[in-house]
């Protein structure tokens, strides 16, 4: 148990590592802070929670219950339908119930694993992690996009791939800005609507071929990634569109509709509960990685929690509500985020250190398009 619990707080990574092992995420690099400073308190209670405990930081029996009804949902959606053949309005019912099972795996099965928080042996996130490539997303690209182009720069103008607007939207007050981003709080939530089409169809092919970072660009990527890539979106595009024309001959335009209405469904849903964790009015975006003694530091000023105490919200967005906890401990199953979030709390207010929160996701999402608001107005 000791070698799991022992320093599970994430500082700053490796930034040459695209994909930091679990180990290196012990380093405490350039930390001058004594022992009883915030970090080094933070990390002691932290981590003494699971001894205290005695449990392991990985994942639990409501894990694996939520691991077993997600992709039950998901399996179940699909017989249904080519056992029941139904008629088109309980096609679109059952397609849309396997686009929930999607998003909810996405958010709650995929982002662990592809943090080996669900399990220590690398084989168990290996496999879950391809959840990703089941909901129609590159699980290689995306566990590069997301440790090294976010987890390792948050909040970094140019560097971290959360705030990449596509020139759509002025995420950050370091980015030029452009006359039409004074409407973007308006047109934010269409756009947010088709996040997920945009990866399955554009983002995941442009990171491997046409790729913008400079990390991607010096980084080679190995012959198996890319007969991945190309199998997971046929594979994707075939149990989604194809088969249920040719074999449930179902109309190709009421699969194309129900196929957008599922992805709409999806791109909202993760884009809310991403973007109001780092882009709202009372976060801070800094203007290069030195600015912080200490990467806590960071996290706390570039981060905000929401709803941590309603427990039906952690329960269906993976425990991100619990934001910070989570870029503190990523290698941490969701699970555990509840008390995790509360020794946070009081420690942060024990040292002053400011902890960004709102009591509901609707007043986080609000916020967010305040700031976007105030991004799009500004000069």
């Amino acid at each position: 148990m000791t070698s799991e619990t022992e320093s599970v707080i994430t500082f700053e990574p490796d930034i040459d590592d695209l994909v930091p092992a679990e180990v290196s995420r012990l380093q405490l690099a350039g930390d001058p802070a004594s022992a009883s400073s915030f970090p080094k308190v933070l990390r002691r209670r932290l981590d003494r929670f699971f001894a205290d405990q005695n449990i392991s930081p990985k994942a639990d029996r409501t894990m694996w219950v939520k691991i077993g009804a997600g992709l039950a949902v998901l399996a179940g959606s699909w017989i249904a339908l080519y056992a029941l053949k139904p008629d088109s309005w309980r096609f679109i019912a059952l397609y849309l119930l396997s686009g929930l099972a999607q998003t909810f795996l996405l958010l709650n099965i995929a982002h662990d694993s592809n943090h080996n928080a669900i399990s220590s042996v690398p084989f168990v996130n290996k496999t879950l992690n391809y959840v990703f490539d089941v909901c129609g997303i590159n699980s290689y690209m995306w566990r590069i996009l997301h440790h090294r182009g976010h987890h390792s720069c948050i909040n970094l103008h140019g560097e971290d791939d959360a705030l990449t607007g596509r020139g759509i939207f002025r995420f950050t007050p370091h980015e030029a800005r452009a006359s039409y981003h004074r409407f973007q709080h308006i047109y934010a939530l269409f756009f947010y609507a088709i996040f997920s089409l945009d990866y399955v169809f554009v983002r995941d092919f442009e990171s491997f071929f046409f790729p913008t970072h400079k990390y991607l660009k010096r980084t080679r990527h190995p012959a198996r990634e890319y007969a991945i890539l190309f199998a997971g979106k046929a594979f994707y595009l075939t149990y989604m569109l194809i088969l249920p024309v040719v074999v449930l001959r179902k109309s190709p335009l009421l699969v194309a509709g129900a196929f957008v209405l599922v992805h709409l469904i999806i791109g909202l849903t993760v884009s809310l509960v991403f973007q109001t964790t780092h882009t709202i009015d009372s976060t801070y975006f800094p203007s290069d990685r030195s600015e912080f003694e200490n990467g806590v530091y960071h996290i706390f000023a570039t981060t905000a929690d929401y709803a941590t105490e309603n427990p039906i919200v952690g329960w269906l967005v993976g425990g991100l509500n619990h934001h910070i906890v989570h870029h503190l401990c990523p290698f941490v199953c969701h699970t555990h985020y509840g008390p995790l979030t509360r020794i946070v709390r009081e420690t942060a207010e024990e040292f002053g250190v400011p902890y960004r929160q709102h009591p509901t996701m609707t007043k986080a999402i609000r916020h967010h398009l305040i700031l976007l608001k105030q991004l799009g107005n500004e000069t």
